[in-house]
């Protein structure tokens, strides 16, 4: 079932400010919940406020009873940084990432380059998952540490010292070390919906994105079946969303499509175009479009889309109108 947004979160938006969920990645291709917890064990929302249409600088705030409380890094002799919530009283929230079978794992700063401290969630094996900020429509920023002042205390905030201020930024482009990426819908709750590939009796096989010799400007996406890595293409049709189908070296056609967490299975088509771009969704049963994305294991998202060659073409014996291709988000 879908959850409801809190109050809170509706006010804000309300108010012209959007609100983007604060998620840690784990290299399974879900989401962990990224929660603020008091001494009671209390669970409040955490999110990043955009305002004015300010993505590039965002703050991250917990939301309890009406308030938004700073989310800082504070200052410690611990080897990685503690990432708290501090109210006005200067009562300290803790921040934690929490797992399905509700393991609490805790937020930290652990690393450093220049400015810039590295925030995540850190499991009990000891692996570190990135923390992001996402939109309703699947945009995705990191979450970082930032620090103006070359002294340890960058400021005291409700008598707390704060070694740096959290914030949502753009993500860096960069090299990738994940050859092989998740496809997913993104739920404008913040869920991640499994894209995956079905034959006509019903098996269901794997969709990925793939990054081919360092290419992390357009990756491949393609299904897994079998040992097979078959073409994921835009089909040619009549119809107004355009299918998006696998098609197999024999020509079989193989139907995309997302699952909800109580396994509803949705469309994943065309809807619209830009120029040679042409947009690909998954379609609700309302209607609703949710995005669809490729996202690798430590957490960057590309956008999934449609690229027009100019003219039809055939694969397989199947006319195509569009290659599939994850791209960098803009």
């Amino acid at each position: 079932m879908q959850r409801l947004l809190s109050s809170q979160t509706l006010a804000s938006q309300a108010s012209g400010e959007k609100i983007w969920h604060v998620k840690a990645v784990h290299p399974s291709g879900k989401f962990l919940d990224v929660k603020a917890l008091d001494k009671a064990g209390n669970v409040y929302d955490v999110k990043a406020i955009e305002e004015g249409g300010n993505t590039q600088f965002m703050d991250i705030k917990a939301l309890r009873d009406g308030k938004k409380l700073p989310v800082k890094i504070l200052v410690s002799d611990d080897v990685f940084s503690p990432v708290k919530a501090i109210g006005e009283d200067g009562t300290i929230y803790d921040i934690k990432a929490l797992t399905a079978d509700r393991q609490r794992l805790d937020v930290k700063g652990v690393s450093r380059a220049g400015n810039i401290i590295h925030l995540k969630a850190i499991s009990q094996e000891g692996e570190f998952y990135g923390i992001k900020a996402i939109s309703p429509e699947g945009q995705l920023r990191d979450v970082k540490g930032i620090k103006f002042s070359d002294e340890e205390v960058e400021t005291v905030v409700n008598g707390v010292e704060v070694l740096a201020h959290v914030k949502a930024l753009p993500q860096a482009p960069g090299q990738s070390g994940d050859f092989i990426w998740h496809v997913k819908a993104v739920h404008p709750d913040g869920q991640l919906l499994d894209v995956k590939a079905l034959d006509k009796a019903g098996n269901i096989y794997d969709v990925k994105a793939i990054d081919q010799n360092g290419n992390m400007h357009l990756m491949d996406i393609k299904a897994f079946v079998g040992n097979q890595k078959l073409p994921v293409k835009v089909l040619e049709s009549r119809d107004p969303n355009a299918p998006v189908k696998a098609i197999g070296a024999d020509g079989t056609i193989y139907d995309i499509k997302a699952f909800t967490a109580d396994r509803k299975i949705l469309d994943v088509k065309g809807v619209a175009e830009s120029g040679n771009l042409i947009h690909i969704k998954a379609i609700a049963a309302d209607g609703s479009l949710y995005g669809v994305k490729a996202i690798s294991p430590s957490g960057q998202l590309y956008d999934v889309k449609g690229i027009e060659p100019g003219e039809s073409f055939m694969v397989n014996g199947v006319r195509a109108r569009a290659h599939v291709k994850a791209l960098p988000q803009k």
